[in-house]
């Protein structure tokens, strides 16, 4: 696969942090701008020529979690539904007779440097994914049996040439070119693919962007907001 510009993906993975969609509970309207962004927000106040948007998050009672946009940039307001009965993937822990040692940080952070290097993606961005996907767990499996750190199924694990999902080393490299063919298809728009990566490129185009199922909105808003967690941290460290 062709090496991409780090500059492009670093981009777009800032603008995904500014777009982050957050957990929701109720009453959630998905907002496109006519810029292109799009945002959730459990309610809208209009203030003279401008529109409040209190954006979607874990306290529904925080009005300052908000965004405010003139009336005329709002082009369509698309109510969001549950998630389908049947989930397209759910992670269950590990219990004591699976589990099996982990790598250390050491050797954890060192396969997915190598990944990140080999596709060019952030390897923040990558161990964003794994904590969402497995929180670590070498041997973790989902109900539709999905595998490993990166939670590949059966069909992708082929695709990407793993042989042992449960091999730390091959889930990472799988994983991470699976991520990489996702945010290709998807122009590095990286909400869509994270997206995809959770739901399949199937249902992100079937809605034409990041599907109303709430697990993958969660998802997608789980694996942002632990991007941006260790970016700020990392500046922090940068500062001391």
């Amino acid at each position: 696969m062709s090496a991409k510009p780090s500059q492009s993906r670093m981009i777009l993975a800032a603008c995904a942090l500014l777009a982050t969609i957050s957990p929701f509970a109720h009453a959630i309207e998905h907002v496109t701008l006519k810029n292109g962004f799009e945002l959730d927000c459990i309610r809208r106040e209009v203030i003279g020529d401008k529109i409040r948007l209190y954006l979607a998050g874990n306290d529904t009672s925080d009005d300052s979690n908000y965004l405010e946009v003139a009336a005329d940039s709002v082009i369509r307001i698309d109510a969001i539904a549950d998630l389908p009965k049947q989930p397209i993937k759910l992670d269950v822990p590990l219990n004591k007779a699976t589990a099996i040692a982990l790598p250390t940080k050491e050797e954890m952070q060192e396969m997915i440097s190598q990944a990140g290097s080999a596709h060019n993606i952030d390897q923040d961005l990558l161990a964003s994914v794994v904590r969402a996907e497995s929180g670590g767990q070498v041997r973790a499996v989902s109900r539709v049996g999905a595998k490993g750190l990166m939670q590949l199924v059966p069909e992708t694990a082929n695709a990407m040439g793993v042989n042992d999902a449960f091999n730390p080393n091959q889930n990472i490299a799988g994983g991470t070119a699976y991520l990489d063919a996702l945010l290709t298809r998807y122009h590095d728009n990286l909400s869509l693919a994270l997206a995809a990566y959770n739901a399949g490129p199937g249902a992100v185009d079937k809605y034409h962007g990041i599907p109303p199922y709430r697990e993958t909105r969660e998802y997608v808003a789980r694996v942002i907001r632990e991007f941006n967690r260790r970016k700020q941290q990392a500046l922090v460290a940068q500062t001391k």
